[in-house]
């Protein structure tokens, strides 16, 4: 193998796991473009669209913790094959309904759950199995690289559901997204896991409750949680208000294209950085590629020209990868691996329960104090909440690995 290359793809289950989160992002990022053409093939409205992807949110939220305890006290692995399989199913099912004509919007809901619920199990999995097979030295380069194949699946998975939507149709989309499950499984299955310590409370409930327990003991892990729970609310003003402004005074769509498009190159760019670059603090780094993100909100609010819009969504995209690829890397090094699913979980779940709360208000609060306004106060509560954790020691201390002694 070549020596330019990140040295973590010299292990085996690495390149496996790797493979398989591959086509499993990929899928992921396909599934809202072919999900709501699929809805709307099916004869639903726009308001069914919004209920049928809600559908999928809602359901991998719930299954978040119960995910993570079960991650603690199985294989990792094969709940990671399983879930895969549950889409295949889940997916196939609406791509044959929507072929065949015979799809109703309450179907899509339904199926569209299974799979979000399947997701909510697979994601804490993910988190908990990926330091069994890495070393620790190696992990940031590991998690540098899972990020690139994400912002790989970013850009490429919508562009590729388009085109089969516009080219064939939602359902043939469908199945392309299936078919990327069953990739994953495939790779999984192949991936050869050191046993890991089980949790053995006596109930699913203690176990959870030890989960907690783990999370809220670490006041770095919990304080910096509750802010990107937060900053996910206030990025929903981002992509709930970007188009009404881009649509009013920067050019319309293709201006907003060139926005995302941006942002995405910079998240590329960032997951690479990540495989390179020694970090001695990653919480703050964390901290502070959240605290970035206000600069284009603020440049919103100014209706500044695209390209200086696009430039600093591209250097915030980068922000974010690494930021992202440090903070899993320290979760993974600093709690011990028979909680580390549990407490994955927490984090899923305070990261993303206040985002569609940040989407569904945005709206309604630019509509009341107008849009200006409300950018700013986003930019500056986001300026805020992401430095604030900065004021706890723990967290401007965190080191890349933890204490041996």
């Amino acid at each position: 193998m070549s020596p330019s290359l990140p040295r973590v793809l010299r292990v085996r289950e690495f390149r496996l796991l790797l493979s398989a989160q591959a086509a499993s992002v990929f899928g992921d990022r396909m599934v809202a473009v072919a999900l709501a053409f699929a809805v709307l093939e099916s004869g639903g409205s726009v308001s069914a669209v919004g209920l049928v992807l809600a559908a999928g949110t809602a359901s991998l939220v719930a299954c978040l913790l119960i995910g993570g305890v079960t991650a603690d006290r199985r294989s990792r692995r094969a709940i990671m094959v399983t879930a895969d399989l549950v889409r295949v199913a889940s997916q196939g099912a609406m791509a044959v309904l929507v072929i065949s004509g015979a799809a109703e919007v309450w179907m899509l809901a339904l199926l569209a759950a299974i799979t979000g619920a399947a997701t909510g199990f697979f994601n804490p999995a993910s988190t908990g199995l990926l330091p069994t097979v890495v070393p620790p030295e190696r992990i940031q380069e590991a998690n540098g690289l899972r990020g690139t194949a994400m912002s790989i699946g970013e850009i490429g998975g919508p562009l590729l559901a388009g085109i089969i939507v516009a080219g064939a149709g939602a359902g043939w989309a469908l199945a392309v997204d299936a078919a990327t499950f069953t990739v994953s499984a495939a790779f999984l299955s192949r991936v050869r896991v050191p046993a890991h310590v089980l949790a053995g409370g006596a109930s699913f409930l203690r176990d959870l409750r030890e989960g907690w327990s783990a999370f809220r003991s670490r006041r770095w892990l919990w304080t910096i949680v509750t802010s990107a729970g937060v900053f996910n609310a206030l990025w929903g003003t981002w992509s709930a208000l970007g188009p009404v402004v881009a649509d009013r005074d920067l050019g319309g769509a293709a201006a907003w294209g060139v926005v995302l498009g941006a942002l995405g190159v910079g998240a590329l760019v960032g997951s690479v950085l990540a495989t390179r670059v020694d970090v001695r603090r990653p919480a703050v780094v964390f901290a502070l590629s959240g605290a970035a993100f206000s600069l284009p909100l603020a440049l919103l609010a100014l209706r500044a020209p695209v390209t200086l819009l696009a430039a600093a969504a591209c250097v915030c995209g980068g922000g974010m990868m690494l930021g992202n690829s440090v903070w899993e890397s320290a979760l993974q090094r600093h709690v011990p691996s028979e909680w580390l699913s549990r407490v994955s979980a927490y984090d899923w779940l305070a990261s993303m329960a206040l985002a569609p709360v940040g989407l569904a208000i945005s709206s309604p609060v630019a509509a009341a104090v107008g849009l200006t306004p409300c950018l700013w106060g986003a930019a500056a509560l986001m300026l805020l909440v992401t430095l604030a954790p900065l004021c706890v020691r723990e967290v401007r201390r965190l080191p890349t690995f933890p204490d041996p002694g």
